[in-house]
């Protein structure tokens, strides 16, 4: 059994809905541009990666690993950019059912 909740004046949930929407806009625009550089940091690791089986120096490793720990880095920014698009979406849900139900 749901607690009673008091409803939400509709104009409230059409003005919590278009922050969300608006939200939405962002992070989606965001998580395009992490996947691109994320993926041109994911090219240069590999290519240190690379480079430093073949040289075996000291320095093409460390490249390598700093390359590895940006590419990482972006790795879990655009995971949590994919979670706070679905939390928003799962809460533009929840919204737009307030609206439909009378």
């Amino acid at each position: 059994m749901r607690p009673y909740t008091a409803p939400v004046p509709r104009f409230l949930v059409e003005r919590r809905l278009r922050e969300v929407t608006a939200r939405l806009r962002t992070l989606r625009e965001e998580l395009a541009l992490t996947d691109e550089q994320g993926g041109q940091f994911s090219d240069e690791a590999e290519d240190n990666r690379l480079r430093a089986l073949v040289s075996e120096t000291p320095l093409a490793d460390h490249d390598f690993r700093e390359a590895q720990r940006h590419a990482d880095a972006w790795a879990r920014r655009r995971a949590d950019v994919v979670e706070s698009i679905r939390r928003l979406e799962a809460r533009q849900d929840e919204l737009l059912d307030r609206l439909s139900t009378p």
